[in-house]
């Protein structure tokens, strides 16, 4: 799988804090992906990569790797940035 999960593993805090950034974006990829199937217009932020038939999962760990999606500690918790 690309990114290797294991390298991005130790740019986090914790295991926990990147399988939660992941699967919140991949919620918001496959949000986006039916929005448009449904022909819905929607607030959801569309894949920041060039995507040719991926899982949401696979697009959120590809945009975490590349940058494009990260993460702030804040005292609630953590937020998407």
């Amino acid at each position: 799988m690309y990114p290797n999960v294991s390298k991005l593993i130790d740019e986090f805090d914790s295991r926990f804090t990147l399988v939660i950034l992941a699967a919140k974006r991949a919620r918001q990829v496959n949000d986006y992906f039916n929005s448009i199937k449904r022909h819905e217009l929607t607030e959801v932020r569309g894949p920041e990569l060039d995507v040719i038939q991926e899982k949401p999962l696979s697009i959120a760990f590809g945009e975490i790797a590349s940058g494009k999606i990260g993460y702030e500690r804040t005292d609630e918790g953590s937020t998407e940035t």
